[in-house]
């Protein structure tokens, strides 16, 4: 029987044996002459029985995480990654890909433009990692898709007006896209949305020109 079990029952016990030796009046002749039970066997038992449980905790994984040494999440993106600057990649990083992971897919694209597409990055290693500061357009090793100015490789903001929103978008999936060539933002979004997804993460940043 386990400790567990064995203390239970050994919980229900105590309490009754404890109220017949605490000295109430017995309701007849025949409780007051008969002899108390001892709590000696009891406590024994209690001494026998491993006080303490050991708990094996559950392994936790370390979250999905995007980050960039050029911007924080949510805040203004440096003007030297824009059209109006050197336009040019900002550094990534990830950590944490999901088990079972084969490849991460990067899309950097603009929901305030319709989805405006300026960076694709296919098939990343899923290992922690990153990528550097100024990926060149034709860099291979990695991958690079077309974005929506109709270029390879990397296409900073250039918002017409007002403030717009830049999504890098990190997606791990349990095998590659296997495209073939610098595909564009359509071929690569439909992919994606074909693939087995096995979590996605989002760095956030803006730009305002003028």
């Amino acid at each position: 029987m386990g400790s567990t079990r064995i203390l239970a029952r050994l919980a229900l016990l105590v309490p009754a044996i404890v109220a017949c030796s605490s000295g109430a009046a017995p309701t007849s002749t025949a409780e007051a002459t008969s002899p108390l039970p001892s709590i000696a066997p009891l406590v024994s038992a209690l001494r026998s029985v491993s006080p303490t449980v050991e708990v094996t905790p559950m392994p936790t994984s370390s979250p999905f995480t995007l980050s960039s040494t050029a911007f924080a999440a949510g805040a203004p993106i440096p003007r030297e990654y824009t059209c109006d600057g050197a336009n040019i990649s900002p550094a990534l990083s990830w950590t944490g890909a999901p088990a079972g992971t084969a490849a991460l897919v990067l899309v950097v694209d603009d929901p305030d433009a319709r989805g405006f597409v300026h960076w694709l990055v296919l098939d990343l290693p899923a290992a922690d990692g990153g990528l550097p500061r100024g990926v060149a357009p034709g860099a291979d090793p990695p991958q690079q898709g077309r974005n929506d100015f109709g270029h390879v490789g990397w296409g900073g903001p250039c918002p017409p007006s007002g403030t717009h929103h830049y999504r890098f978008t990190l997606t791990a999936l349990a095998a590659p896209l296997g495209l073939a060539d610098h595909p564009g933002g359509t071929a690569v979004k439909s992919a994606l949305a074909k693939a087995n997804v096995l979590g996605s993460v989002t760095l956030g940043g803006t730009y305002r020109r003028g």
